[in-house]
């Protein structure tokens, strides 16, 4: 016998790529195993709004490959509050649904932990371009965001090349530097700048400097907007070295487009667990892969906990910079 009989499914916080998928996988398992399905339209204020719509098979028909998120999202301030807290878990009661999945990042993990806490069966699914979710891998989002970085970089290493100039690309990573570490190896830039690992900019255009006077024609810095003003590292690196740097912040582009085969493929898998979770009585858990398996993790250590920024990965692109 399924621990739940009808469930609902919101995405919440910034959209990342292969969210749809997530969804799609969600929609389809549950009805796959006879349970009802609800879409929460404008993540928790369409919670509290209480606009929750019934889905079949062709509310999530022909989105798997669409970027953003076909259910939408918004911030709630009300739902970080006890009181809209409860008036979510109020209304999921009066329309009959027992399980929730949200699919986000951390602040979407806070608002399924209280709703846990207040008795509503819910899984977490980690939807963020970021990779700041601890006890995953990487997120749903991530691989797509790192696709779209080294592409931009890609030609934004045509131009500078033939300018002989230096280039700061500033790309998202408040807290979180992965973004830039991966994209900034698989790019082959010269320096990648993170909040998690100090820098001097003074010894960075001293480098730079020695670089073009034995012969390089560019540099690609590549800045996490959590560590430094992509502005503000071009202007100092201009003034110490004397080479011109141009920058280019790419901003919301990394969360646009076209999800990569392996972020459809992780949401598939994700989405498909977390309602299997939800059957078997599982509850209060956020989903994740580690080391290839699909695992759970009480949410309530997931969002008490940090992720450990990967300094094998960083001392790597560090070593094949010079």
């Amino acid at each position: 016998m399924s621990a739940v009989k009808s469930i609902a499914v919101l995405t919440s916080g910034g959209d990342s790529q292969g969210m749809n998928a997530a969804v799609r996988a969600v929609v389809r398992s549950a009805l796959f195993y006879g349970l009802e399905v609800y879409g929460v339209q404008r993540g928790y204020q369409g919670l509290l709004n209480d606009d929750l719509r019934p889905m079949d098979l062709r509310s999530v028909g022909d989105i798997i490959q669409r970027g953003g998120t076909v259910l939408q999202t918004a911030r709630c301030k009300e739902f970080t509050t006890p009181e809209g807290q409860q008036r979510g878990a109020d209304i999921l009661r009066t329309r009959g649904i027992d399980g929730l999945v949200v699919i986000g990042g951390d602040g979407s993990y806070q608002g399924a932990n209280k709703l846990s806490k207040l008795g509503i069966k819910t899984m977490g699914l980690p939807g963020t371009i970021d990779n700041d979710i601890p006890f995953t891998d990487v997120t749903i989002g991530f691989d797509t965001a790192v696709s779209i970085v080294v592409d931009a970089i890609n030609k934004i290493r045509d131009t500078m090349s033939s300018h002989e100039r230096s280039s700061v690309v500033e790309v998202m990573g408040r807290h979180c530097g992965d973004i830039a570490l991966y994209a900034g190896l698989a790019s082959g830039a010269e320096t990648i700048l993170v909040p998690e690992v100090p820098f001097d900019l003074q010894e960075v255009a001293t480098r730079m400097k020695t670089n073009f006077a034995n012969g390089k024609r560019h540099s690609i810095i590549v800045v996490a907007e959590g560590a430094a003003k992509g502005e503000d590292v071009a202007q100092q690196i201009t003034s110490i070295s004397g080479i011109e740097a141009r920058v280019t912040v790419l901003g919301h582009i990394q969360r646009g487009g076209t999800p990569t085969a392996q972020d459809r493929i992780l949401a598939s898998r994700l989405g498909d667990f977390a309602v299997r979770q939800l059957i078997a009585g599982d509850s209060g858990k956020a989903c994740g892969v580690v080391q290839g398996e699909l695992k759970t993790t009480d949410i309530e250590t997931v969002t008490t906990t940090k992720k450990p920024f990967d300094m094998n990965m960083y001392e790597l692109a560090l070593r094949l910079s010079q």
